[in-house]
């Protein structure tokens, strides 16, 4: 199996609203792609001074299942529209497990 780890800093300019559609659009994604085989996303609960804001995991069969999620059109929409305006850092991992 394929897990997929994705953190993000937002810009100060971010507001809440901006976060939340973010989270809300990304957890539309399991209905439409079923090569995920766990989807989760979430703000971080600021326990840590210096932590990213934002996670999201995603577990994927194979290789295979992980590049049908990476590549689709849905998925790469919600990253131009909703993410990258607000991302000012974005850390990534891809592990077999």
């Amino acid at each position: 199996m394929i897990r997929h780890v994705v953190m993000f800093r937002w810009t100060p300019e971010a507001t809440e609203e901006q976060k939340q559609q973010v989270a809300a659009e990304l957890r539309r994604l399991p209905a439409l792609l079923p090569v995920l085989r766990a989807y989760r996303v979430g703000p971080d609960l600021g326990l840590v001074e210096g932590n990213f804001e934002f996670a999201v995991v995603a577990d994927f069969d194979d290789l295979e299942g992980y590049q049908v999620y990476r590549d689709n059109p849905e998925h790469r929409e919600i990253i131009g529209k909703f993410i990258q305006p607000i991302a000012a850092q974005r850390a990534a991992v891809q592990y077999e497990f």
